[in-house]
């Protein structure tokens, strides 16, 4: 098993879920101005991938998080969640994390 250690200070911010729907039912997104009220401040780790993606391990206290929840570091860098998963280990409730896939707001352009 591979450890992951943090490399920054993570703040949560949830949006209101499940989303609105439409008169046609489909999901509308909160307001983008309005950022949520933050959760919490967690260490955490955040990595660039190769093809410019990002992989977020998050507190377990942050649960639950979804795509679209933002996350913010201590330097003030911001991405926005792809994807989110829990990852409990039976008998060693230390080793839990939340692992997810993210996009930094904006890019960083090459």
């Amino acid at each position: 098993m591979a450890v992951v250690l943090p490399n920054a200070l993570l703040t949560v911010y949830v949006l209101e879920h499940p989303w609105e729907r439409d008169a046609n039912g489909v999901p509308v997104p909160p307001n983008p101005n309005q950022k949520p009220t933050p959760r919490g401040t967690w260490p955490g780790s955040v990595l660039e991938q190769s093809d410019g993606s990002w992989t977020v391990r998050l507190d377990p206290q942050t649960w639950p998080v979804e795509p679209g929840d933002t996350i913010t570091d201590e330097s003030g860098r911001t991405w926005t969640l792809t994807s989110a998963r829990r990852h409990a280990v039976p008998g060693c409730s230390a080793a839990d994390y939340v692992q997810a896939g993210a996009t930094l707001n904006p890019p960083e352009v090459p």
